[in-house]
C-alpha cells in the first residue's frame, strides 16, 4: 500500500535494528527495549518467531527509503458472537522525528483495509493507559474504548 510517499510493506530482517530502535527510544513503554548489539539475537530470534506464524505479520512504513514506523497484526478466531476472525494490532509506532506526517493513520488504515479484505469481523487494539494522544488518535479513526484490559508479566 502506498499512501502519500509512505509504502506500507511486511518487514524484513534487514528493518529489525530499525524497529528496535524506533522501541528503544520509547521512554513511555517501559518495555525495555534496546539497541545494544548483544540484544540483537533476541530480537532476531523473535522476529523469525513471527515470520513463521500464519497468523501473525509484522509490518513497516517506509519513506524517503527509511523505516518511519512499524506494527504487527494477529489474526484470531474465537467462538464467541457465533465465531469470526479478528485482527488485533500490536506495537504501533512512528518514528519519534516523524509523528504528525499521517504516517500512523496509515498504518492503521491499512489494516482496517486489509482486515474488510480477509473478511474478518472487527480490528481491535489495545493501548498504553499513559499514551492520552494515541487515544484521541485511535478514537478520531472510529476506535471505541470499550474494554479493560489487564497484563501479568511473567518473568
Amino acid at each position: 500500500m502506498e499512501t502519500e510517499a509512505v509504502t506500507i510493506r511486511k518487514a524484513e530482517h534487514g528493518d529489525v535494528p530499525a524497529i528496535v530502535a524506533m522501541f528503544a527510544s520509547d521512554s513511555l513503554g517501559g518495555h525495555g527495549d534496546t539497541t545494544d548489539p548483544a540484544a540483537l539475537p533476541g530480537y532476531m530470534a523473535a522476529f523469525r518467531r513471527i515470520e513463521k506464524s500464519p497468523n501473525e505479520t509484522l509490518y513497516v512504513a517506509i519513506k524517503d527509503g527509511e523505516v518511519v514506523g512499524t506494527f504487527q497484526t494477529l489474526i484470531t478466531t474465537t467462538l464467541t458472537g457465533r465465531g469470526g476472525s479478528s485482527m488485533i494490532v500490536e506495537a504501533v509506532h512512528t518514528r519519534t522525528d516523524c509523528r504528525g506526517q499521517g504516517i500512523g493513520e496509515a498504518m492503521v488504515r491499512f489494516c482496517l483495509e486489509e482486515a474488510r479484505r480477509q473478511g474478518l469481523r472487527k480490528v481491535q487494539l489495545t493501548s498504553n493507559a499513559k499514551r492520552t494522544d494515541a487515544h484521541r488518535f485511535y478514537g478520531r479513526l472510529g476506535f471505541e474504548a470499550s474494554h479493560l484490559g489487564f497484563k501479568l508479566t511473567l518473568k
